[in-house]
């Protein structure tokens, strides 16, 4: 789906990601993590668009087309190959109502239906109920429902969340593991994740990548996250 190669990237004169490899497997979910500082968002920022790349290589994959450069598309552009993102912050509209949050993710990719996709409500049965409430209205877990929800609504390849159960319950974090699983191993997206609990990891994730200061560290089958492994590059 995705494959980075010696992705390097600068702030200023900082160098901040490393000669990066990363490899997003259709249909698996990938976890990065990294102690705060270590270069996680930043690197969701350059596959998403928002930061540029100084050297190295990222590649869309997709079966039945050819490999598509990513440094070439701007961020649009990456939407429209099928990319998803939900940042930490979650970037609802208050004033909107759950049902017109929705409409416009939908408006804003440029897809041909501007229905909601019945698998939406059926995965957040909640928001259906509250599909007239404003954003701002809604409690912390499910505005962050409602933003993986409007990541959602377009039926993207990839799926990127930025550490999505920070400052959430653990109902919803439990609800949150059974539906990444549903999406990856019943629906066949692939999942870019970002987090920090390792009970989550571990229960979601197929692979993960450890960054240590830029650097990929470690990375494989996350049955290989251990608490050694773990306690070597992120605990004090």
């Amino acid at each position: 789906m995705l494959s980075l190669r010696a992705v390097n990237q600068f702030y200023g004169e900082s160098h901040i990601l490393w000669n990066l490899d990363l490899e997003l497997v259709p249909g698996e979910c990938t976890c990065v993590l990294g102690a705060p500082g270590m270069g996680k968002t930043t690197l969701v920022n350059c596959i998403t668009g928002y930061l540029p790349v100084q050297s190295g290589s990222m590649t869309w994959l997709e079966a039945g087309h050819p490999p598509q450069d990513l440094l070439t598309q701007p961020l649009e552009g990456r939407v429209a190959l099928g990319m998803s993102y939900v940042a930490q912050d979650r970037r609802i509209f208050s004033q909107l109502s759950v049902e017109e949050n929705l409409q416009i993710a939908l408006l804003a990719a440029r897809v041909r239906s501007r229905s909601i996709p019945g698998m939406i409500y059926e995965l957040f049965p909640e928001l259906y109920s509250l599909r007239h409430m404003r954003g701002g209205e809604l409690s912390n877990d499910l505005q962050q429902q409602l933003a993986l929800a409007r990541a959602l609504v377009t039926e993207p390849k990839l799926l990127i969340l930025d550490e999505p159960t920070f400052g959430s319950g653990q109902r919803f974090i439990n609800e949150l593991g059974n539906i990444i699983r549903r999406l990856s191993r019943d629906f066949g997206l692939t999942i870019l994740l970002v987090e920090q609990r390792l009970s989550f990891i571990r229960r979601v994730a197929d692979r993960f990548c450890l960054l240590h200061r830029g650097r990929n560290v470690a990375q494989g089958n996350v049955a290989l996250l251990d608490d050694k492994l773990v306690s070597s590059w992120i605990d004090p």
